[in-house]
C-alpha cells in the first residue's frame, strides 16, 4: 500500500505545480494545464493557487487514509517538533499547516458558510428586537432578512447544497454564497439607506471572500458591482435632498476601501496558498527521504540504534535487534537498554559517553550477554546529535550507535588480509617461476657431468627442492584471484577408484583387505559436477595428510564415496590419527598456516578453493571418542544423472 501511495505522490507532483490553471478549465484537463505552466496567471483563482489535487484541497472530512508510513514519519522524525526550525525537509510551521486535516482555504470557506448562517439569524433577531423596543418595523427588511437567514441556514446544514468538494469554486457556488450575500445586503442598503443599521459594513464579508475564493477578474468585477451600487445609492440620496459632495465622497471612499480589501485579501490568500503548497511539497520530499532512509537502514548489515539520554532505544534496525537477542526473543523499539541485565555494559558505556562526550572514532569493544546467557562481543561506534542545539535550544540530544559482531569484524579483516596476501603471492610466484626453471635446467646439466657419489647426492637434494618449490608456485597460481573452474560431468566412483590406485602405486601401497588404506565405493556410477584433475588434487592432498598422521595398522585410512542427502555426493577420507587440536581447527583451511616446519600451509586451502569453484564444499569432522577414525574430511559435490555407459569402477 505504501508503494502505491509513493507512486501516487510522484504522479501528483507535476499536477500540484500548476493546479491553479483549473479555475478556467474542466476537471479532466488539469494535468495538461499543469504541464504548460507552474505559475498562476493573472486571472486565475487564488483558491486554485494551492496547487494540490482537488481531493487534497477539499478532501474528505476526517479522512482516515493515512498510511502507516505517514504515521511512522510523524512519530519518528518530527515528533514533538524536535529538530531545528529550518529543517532541510520541512519547517515547524509547515508541519503545523500540513498536519491539519483540511487546507487553509477549505477551513476559511467552512467558517464563511457558518458565519453567514449566524449573521442571517442575527439580522432577523435585530429586526425583531427593534420592533419590540418600539422602533419603526420594516416588513420588507424583515422579509429579506428572513429569506437570507433561511437560505444560509439550509445551505449550512444540508451538505449536498454546498459546493462539490471534488470541484473548483465555480459559478454555482459563487451565486449561492457571495452572490446571495451581495443581493441581500445591497437590497437592505437600498431599501433604507438612512436607517440606524449600516448595511454597507456587511458588504465587507462577500467582498473579502470574493478576494479569497475567486479569480482576480471575478473579484474585481464583484467589487466594481458593489461600488456601482454604492454610487447608485448615493445618487438616490442626492435626489432626495442630501448633499452631493458628502454622499458621493462617502460612496467613492467606501468603494476604494473595498478595492483595497479585495486586493489585500487576494494577495494574502495567494501567499497562504504558496506557503501551503510549499509545505506539502516539502512534506512529500521528507516522506520520500524517510522511506529511503528506512529501506537503507533496514537492509544494512551493521546494527543501527538511536538512543536518547535515558538509555531508551527509539529506533533499531533488524540487524541491531539480532545482535541484542536471538531471533525468537528480539525486542521491539522503543525499549530500554537497562531492561536486560546482559545489556547493562552497553547502557553504561552510552550513558558515560553522553556525560563525557567522548567515544573513540575506531569504536569500542563491549561485551553483552544474550538472554540465553551466552556472551557476545560487539564493536560499537557512536555519533551524537549535539549540533541540533545550535538551531533549537529545545532539541533533544540523541546518540546513533553502529554495532557489529566482533567476530564478523575480525573475519572481514582476515578476509581482506587473505585477499591482499593472495594477490601478492600470485605476483611473487610469477616472478619465481622463471629463475626456478633456470635453476632446474642448470642442475640437470650438472647431473650429466657428476661422477662422484657426493656430488650426485647434493644435486639430488637440489632437484628435490626445486620440484617442491615448483609445486608451491603451481599451487599459488592455481588459486590466484580470477581463476575459474570448468565443471564437467564425471563418474565420481570411477575417478576416485583410479586416483586411489595411482596414488597407492606411487606410495608403494597395496590396496586390499590388509592395506593401510581401504577404499569403499559403490558399484553404480555416481555422476558429479567437478573437474577430474581438480578432484585428483583434492583427494591426493587428503590422502597424503591422512597417511602421514595415521597409524601403521591395516585400515588406518578409509576412503568412502556415498550419496548424501539432497543432491549431493559425499567423498570422505578418515584416519585413526589423533584428533586435530581444537585451537588449530579454525585455521585448517587458511592459507600459509601449517603445523609442519616444511609445510607451505596451502594444501587444505587449495582443496577448499577448488571445491568452492565447482559448487562443492569441504568440511572437517571431529568424531566422538570411542570411534577408531576420529579425524574425517568430507567433500560434498553436486550430483547429476549420468548414463550407465560411462566408465565404471575397475
Amino acid at each position: 500500500m505504501s508503494q502505491a501511495r509513493t507512486a501516487g505522490a510522484s504522479r501528483d507532483a507535476p499536477a500540484a505545480a500548476g493546479a491553479a490553471n483549473a479555475a478556467g478549465t474542466a476537471e479532466n484537463s488539469r494535468d495538461e494545464d499543469a504541464s504548460r505552466s507552474a505559475t498562476p496567471p493573472a486571472a486565475e483563482s487564488w483558491f486554485g493557487a494551492l496547487g494540490v489535487p482537488p481531493e487534497s484541497v477539499w478532501g474528505h472530512e476526517g479522512s482516515g487514509d493515512a498510511s502507516p508510513d505517514d504515521a511512522n514519519l510523524h512519530g519518528r522524525w518530527f515528533d514533538n517538533d524536535q529538530g531545528p526550525a529550518d529543517s532541510r525537509f520541512v519547517s515547524r510551521e509547515a508541519r503545523r499547516i500540513v498536519a491539519a486535516e483540511d487546507s487553509a482555504v477549505r477551513r476559511i470557506l467552512r467558517v464563511y458558510i457558518a458565519a453567514r448562517a449566524a449573521l442571517g439569524v442575527a439580522l432577523v433577531g435585530w429586526l425583531v428586537a427593534t420592533g419590540i423596543l418600539g422602533e419603526r418595523f420594516n416588513m420588507q427588511a424583515l422579509a429579506i432578512c428572513g429569506a437570507y437567514a433561511l437560505w444560509t441556514a439550509l445551505y449550512w446544514m444540508v451538505p449536498r447544497w454546498r459546493p462539490s468538494l471534488s470541484q473548483r469554486f465555480g459559478a454555482r457556488a459563487w451565486l449561492a454564497t457571495i452572490g446571495a450575500d451581495l443581493l441581500a445586503f445591497s437590497a437592505l442598503h437600498l431599501l433604507d439607506p438612512f436607517s440606524g443599521m449600516n448595511f454597507v459594513a456587511l458588504l465587507v464579508l462577500p467582498v473579502l471572500m470574493a478576494g479569497v475564493l475567486t479569480s482576480r477578474v471575478k473579484a474585481l468585477a464583484t467589487v466594481s458591482g458593489v461600488s456601482m451600487m454604492l454610487l447608485f445609492s448615493a445618487w438616490r440620496a442626492q435626489a432626495a435632498g442630501a448633499s452631493v459632495a458628502a454622499v458621493m465622497s462617502q460612496a467613492g471612499l467606501t468603494g476604494i476601501g473595498f478595492f483595497v480589501i479585495v486586493m489585500l485579501a487576494g494577495e494574502l490568500a495567494q501567499r497562504l496558498a504558496r506557503e501551503e503548497r510549499a509545505a506539502r511539497g516539502s512534506l512529500e520530499l521528507a516522506r520520500q527521504q524517510a522511506r529511503l532512509n528506512r529501506l537503507v537502514i533496514e537492509e544494512m548489515v551493521d546494527g543501527v540504534m538511536v538512543v536518547d539520554r535515558r538509555g531508551r532505544v527509539r529506533v533499531a534496525n533488524p540487524a541491531a535487534l539480532k545482535l541484542l537477542a536471538e531471533s525468537g526473543d528480539m525486542p521491539q523499539a522503543p525499549f530500554s537498554l537497562s531492561a536486560e541485565r546482559g545489556w547493562l555494559s552497553l547502557a553504561t558505556a552510552v550513558d558515560a559517553a553522553f556525560d563525557g562526550g567522548n567515544w573513540p572514532d575506531a569504536g569500542r569493544e563491549i561485551m553483552i550477554w544474550l538472554p540465553d546467557g551466552s556472551p557476545r562481543k560487539l564493536q560499537v561506534r557512536a555519533r551524537f546529535t549535539r549540533g541540533a542545539a545550535a538551531y533549537n535550544a529545545a532539541a533533544e540530544e540523541l546518540c546513533v550507535l553502529f554495532a557489529e559482531d566482533l567476530r564478523s569484524v575480525q573475519d572481514r579483516s582476515r578476509t581482506e588480509r587473505l585477499v591482499a596476501m593472495g594477490r601478492m603471492s600470485a605476483g611473487i610466484a610469477h616472478e619465481i617461476r622463471n629463475p626456478l626453471a633456470a635453476v632446474a635446467q642448470a642442475n640437470a646439466l650438472l647431473e650429466e657431468d657428476a661422477t662422484e657419489p657426493g656430488q650426485k647426492r647434493l644435486l639430488a637434494i637440489v632437484a628435490d627442492n626445486v620440484a617442491r618449490l615448483k609445486r608451491i608456485v603451481d599451487d599459488v597460481l592455481e588459486v590466484a584471484a580470477g581463476a575459474s573452474g570448468n565443471s564437467s560431468t564425471i563418474n565420481a566412483a570411477a575417478e576416485v577408484a583410479m586416483i586411489c590406485s595411482d596414488w597407492a602405486r606411487v606410495n608403494n601401497l597395496a590396496l586390499g583387505s590388509g592395506s593401510r588404506v581401504r577404499v569403499l565405493l559403490g558399484r553404480e556410477p555416481m555422476g558429479v559436477l567437478f573437474d577430474a584433475e581438480h578432484l585428483r588434487r583434492v583427494l591426493v592432498n587428503l590422502l597424503d595428510n591422512a597417511l602421514r598422521h595415521a597409524t601403521p595398522d591395516a585400515g588406518a585410512v578409509i576412503v568412502m564415496l556415498e550419496v548424501a542427502e539432497g543432491d549431493r555426493v559425499r567423498l570422505s577420507v578418515a584416519s585413526d590419527s589423533e584428533p586435530i587440536a581444537r585451537d588449530v581447527e579454525p585455521y585448517l583451511f587458511e592459507p600459509f598456516y601449517s603445523t609442519r616446519s616444511r609445510g607451505a600451509g596451502l594444501g587444505l586451502y587449495i582443496c577448499r578453493e577448488l571445491c568452492v569453484r565447482h559448487g562443492g564444499r569441504i568440511e572437517y569432522e571431529r568424531r566422538p571418542e570411542g570411534e577408531r577414525h576420529r579425524n574425517a574430511f568430507h567433500v560434498a559435490m553436486r550430483r547429476v544423472e549420468i548414463g550407465h555407459d560411462m566408465r565404471a569402477v575397475s
